[in-house]
């Protein structure tokens, strides 16, 4: 299939999608006979996703980067969370040898000295294991949301991630935080405790603060850096180029 191809795939999709509900948009890509791979970050989207692909027995991989620098809370989730929905979560780590070589060149917490140096690490603990966790997948399913911040706020339901050449559905963006809480509250889905400390966007605990109050939600994320548009480079196809390439 060609690039062109994929592409109006991607916006027929994305109109497709914009008229079911979660449940139908997961059911719908989950019956189109191709791997399908959601990557979870145990955040309270991605939880509520989980719920429903483990409720309902969808056929989609359920995946986590483990990158060795989460919060212990994030860990004791991802146990929790299996055995709430008897579903496997896959753990995708970095190699070691590239967790060696970072250190050498940066130092192990040389993140904090330079956007060059944090985009490294996302690399080796991020970009590098979400490249083996996709392969082989068409679908690429994420819990981005519009609200999360103003870089996310154009976030279609469906669209070509040229990086990694297939789809990627964000089935949540068009719900607000509200609505996720109520899904969990109604549900009972198990969420981090984190998330009742200020954390309302969990990462790596080094990378992560609570935020204050008026904050955007993703504020507590990379706080020493000044660029509003701050990512780890999974969702901004220029950062991933630029991580790639190093």
């Amino acid at each position: 299939m060609t690039v062109v191809n994929i592409i109006e795939e991607a916006e027929t999709l994305n109109a497709k999608l914009a008229t079911l509900s979660l449940a139908e948009r997961l059911s719908f890509v989950a019956g189109l006979g191709v791997r399908v791979v959601f990557t979870t970050s145990l955040g309270i989207e991605d939880q509520v996703i989980t719920a429903e692909i483990g409720n309902h027995r969808l056929p989609i991989d359920v995946v986590t980067l483990q990158t060795g620098r989460l919060f212990p809370e994030t860990l004791a989730l991802i146990a929790e969370t299996e055995s709430q929905y008897d579903i496997h979560i896959t753990r995708y780590e970095p190699e070691q040898a590239d967790i060696d070589a970072y250190a050498a060149k940066y130092g192990m917490n040389g993140f904090y000295e330079s956007i060059e140096a944090r985009h490294a690490c996302c690399g080796v603990r991020k970009l590098k294991p979400l490249a083996r966790a996709l392969a082989g997948a068409t679908i690429w399913i994420t819990g981005l949301r519009r609200g999360q911040s103003a870089n996310r706020a154009e976030t279609p339901f469906a669209e070509y991630d040229a990086e990694r050449h297939l789809l990627k559905m964000n089935p949540l963006a068009d719900w607000d935080i509200d609505t996720i809480k109520s899904y969990v509250a109604d549900n009972s889905v198990p969420v981090n405790p984190l998330h009742a400390r200020g954390y309302p966007s969990i990462g790596c605990e080094p990378c992560t603060r609570a935020i204050k109050p008026g904050e955007p939600e993703r504020a507590g994320r990379w706080w020493w850096e000044q660029d509003e548009k701050r990512e780890c480079g999974l969702h901004v196809a220029e950062e991933a180029t630029a991580v790639a390439a190093q």
